[in-house]
């Protein structure tokens, strides 16, 4: 296993790394913002089962096949992008009634925490990070390799948890008066909405080399 001042070191790079907004931050961002801190924090939950998923496939070698395969990662991230898109359409798709309340459609837990959990794993480009970033701290000399990717992929997902809800319990407080309005509600979900649909933009065009952290 790898060293204390070996896991030390990964654990300062992996906080500055969890400190920078990324994709699925803003994911739990919106759904914080749209539906309150529990929906913010099922979704951390989903994302970061996710995150262990990848962690497994690292440590099995299965990320390296796909960063091998062109075919294999363009499907992938195709299908990401399709699911972010159809995310997105759904929530531009919510309307007002005639009397001019407004009803949110609210999601439940499950479904939340499952969405969060899709949209993490079909992320290719989480995949090859982790495939990337989590054998620079791996020790030859300090025996099987996959065990060390299996531990150093748990402190990451702990602390990507803990990074993560403290995103959701931010954005949750600051939107609490918001969607007390019907107005304001409605224009939660229309950000909501672009909010997906420009993740799911960045997922099918962003360039493959480039590092989408989860």
């Amino acid at each position: 296993m790898p060293d204390l001042p070996t896991l030390a070191l990964f654990a300062a790079a992996t906080l500055a790394l969890l400190l920078v907004p990324g994709p699925a931050v803003l994911y739990i961002v919106t759904r914080s913002v749209a539906q309150g801190r529990s929906a913010g924090l099922v979704s951390v939950l989903g994302i970061h089962l996710g995150s262990l998923v990848h962690v497994a496939a690292a440590a099995l070698g299965i990320s390296a096949l796909l960063a091998a395969s062109a075919t294999g990662f363009t499907i992938v991230k195709y299908l990401g992008a399709a699911y972010l898109v159809w995310l997105g359409v759904r929530k531009l798709m919510t309307r007002s009634d005639g009397g001019g309340s407004f009803e949110p459609r609210i999601a439940t837990r499950s479904r939340m925490f499952w969405e969060g959990f899709v949209v993490n794993v079909l992320n290719p480009k989480t995949a090859i990070f982790f495939l990337a970033f989590l054998p620079q701290f791996a020790d030859p000399e300090a025996g099987p390799i996959a065990p060390q990717i299996v531990l150093l992929g748990l402190i990451w997902t702990a602390l990507g948890m803990a990074s993560d809800g403290a995103f959701a319990l931010l954005a949750s407080a600051l939107a609490g008066r918001l969607r007390r309005s019907a107005r304001a509600r409605r224009r939660l979900d229309v950000t909501s909405g672009v909010v997906y649909l420009g993740l799911g933009a960045v997922a099918a065009f962003g360039g493959e080399n480039s590092t989408v952290r989860a």
